[in-house]
């Protein structure tokens, strides 16, 4: 059960400027660490949470377990949506998704910040599929077999690139 992305999301969204107004970039993580979905919007409130609970999961499905932080946004958009109940909440609970925000911030920091929304929500993107694509979860493996999975990463990934 605990191999599938619908076993446990962690929902958490971040604060970006673009041209000095500030939005905000919703996202989905799995429990190991993969960015399923990522959403740019100019607000923070139900209908915001909503949309993007709704994107999210009819792409991947309802979810067994959201672990969000404390916004109440979440809580209203699950109610809306019927899983309520699944929801939970913590002081620490939601580290997951709030530490799958490091790697966009140093690269965010690297392009000297974003000008279009448009952009912004490109950028999230391919990061993400980046990302996912090269997480290989070091911890899980010895020397050997980690190497062994990233060059099979990287020729897949200069595969996709040639076509």
């Amino acid at each position: 059960m605990r191999s599938y992305s619908n076993w446990q999301w962690h929902l958490d969204e971040v604060f970006v400027k673009i041209n000095g107004e500030t939005h905000y970039l919703w996202r989905a993580v799995d429990h190991e660490g993969e960015v399923l979905e990522s959403y740019v919007t100019k607000r923070r409130d139900r209908k915001a949470a909503l949309k993007f609970l709704r994107k999210a999961m009819k792409r991947y499905g309802s979810p067994h377990v959201v672990v969000t932080d404390k916004l109440r946004s979440y809580g209203a958009a699950m109610k809306i949506i019927g899983n309520a109940q699944k929801q939970e909440t913590g002081r620490w609970r939601n580290n997951r998704s709030e530490n799958s925000h490091q790697p966009f911030r140093r690269r965010e920091r690297v392009m000297l910040r974003f000008r279009q929304m448009k952009s912004l929500q490109k950028f999230s993107d391919v990061h993400s599929s980046v990302h996912n694509h090269f997480n290989l979860e070091r911890h899980l493996y010895n020397r050997d077999n980690f190497k062994r999975n990233r060059a099979v990463a990287l020729t897949e990934w200069r595969q996709l690139g040639a076509a």
